[in-house]
């Protein structure tokens, strides 16, 4: 398959609060983490697992980044080390509002 083959390709990725980015391009990062946080708010899932890796923390720094710039994002920590330690983020989401009638 050659590049313009892969660049057509879709994920597809259950919206279950746990997105692994390692079967992701990096350069798409800024653009699928808040839309996969967005999605998540829509179901109500409130509290994600962002699976980055350990590597050299490039992924890690980038994915801090998004969080940073997303309003909705209450807050995000590195897991406990038997969740998966500085090789995942949680993050926590501000619920939709419920728009009154």
């Amino acid at each position: 398959m050659d590049d313009t083959q892969n660049d057509t390709l879709q994920v597809r990725v259950p919206i279950d609060g746990v997105l692994d980015l390692h079967t992701f391009n990096p350069r798409d990062i800024g653009s699928l983490i808040p839309e996969y946080l967005s999605l998540c708010r829509e179901k109500g899932i409130l509290e994600v697992r962002i699976i980055h890796g350990k590597g050299t923390g490039t992924l890690r720094r980038t994915v801090h980044a998004v969080l940073n710039k997303l309003s909705w994002v209450i807050a995000y920590r590195l897991a406990d080390t038997d969740a998966g330690g500085w090789g995942v983020t949680e993050v926590f989401l501000k619920p939709l509002q419920k728009s009154t009638p």
